[in-house]
């Protein structure tokens, strides 16, 4: 994520410190001054929740609030951070409704995130972003519709870079909306996760065996924004 060309393939490296949850804490709610509060994975009001920043900009806050929902906060267009709710382990059988605001301005995505194992496999379908389009970095391998929306199906690699298992080579597994849900103000989906993987599958991405953690991610690279996600 050096440059915006770059996004995809660098992101992905400093999200790679999910891995190391700090706060489990179940039925409470969590706001995280990036300078002050160290990355976090845990529980909060019966979901999973995983907030990751690299602490160049202390004005981020990511709080839980009641059942699936989530805000996030950021500003001065300086760092990178990700933060959001959802379940582990991920299934393939899930379909996740997300409803809310999200409003970057720049540098942002909005989607379902998560991981495999067995094979490592990380994985996104984007339904909106801000100025970047993550299909740009990445090998399209064809389309595929699902909620009546289509989506580019595209992958790449990631070679010695940090994941969920350390420092490992693994695949990006993507679905990016096209066109993708506008950003800027109230949004609401349905993601059928398995119409995805059956399509990534007929492609020859085939996920692991094992599912991490399975979230609707909000995510920024030097830029501001804020979003306020349900999950359910």
């Amino acid at each position: 994520m050096v440059s915006f060309t770059a996004l995809a393939l660098t992101l992905v490296a400093a999200i790679g410190a999910f891995a190391v949850p700090t706060d489990a804490s179940e039925g409470t709610t969590h706001v995280h001054d990036r300078r002050a509060t160290p990355n976090g994975q845990g529980t909060s009001n019966g979901y999973f929740y995983s907030w990751w920043s690299d602490g160049a900009d202390s004005t981020a806050t990511y709080t839980n609030g009641a059942s699936g929902n989530y805000a996030l906060t950021w500003s001065g267009n300086n760092g990178n951070l990700v933060g959001g709710k959802g379940w582990n382990p991920g299934t393939s059988s899930r379909t996740i409704n997300y409803s809310g605001t999200y409003v970057p301005t720049g540098n942002s995505y909005l989607s379902v995130y998560g991981w495999t194992r067995s094979a490592l496999i990380e994985y996104y379908v984007v339904e909106s972003y801000g100025t970047y389009n993550p299909s740009s970095a990445a090998t399209k391998k064809g389309t595929v519709t699902c909620d009546g929306a289509s989506y580019d199906v595209l992958s790449t690699w990631r070679y010695n870079a940090p994941s969920i298992d350390g420092t490992q080579t693994f695949q990006q597994f993507w679905s990016v909306r096209n066109p993708k849900k506008t950003p800027g103000g109230s949004i609401s989906g349905s993601v059928t996760v398995s119409c995805h993987f059956n399509a990534w599958a007929s492609f020859g991405m085939a996920l692991g065996t094992s599912h991490n953690y399975q979230i609707v991610a909000t995510e920024g690279y030097f830029s501001t924004g804020r979003s306020n996600i349900t999950v359910s």
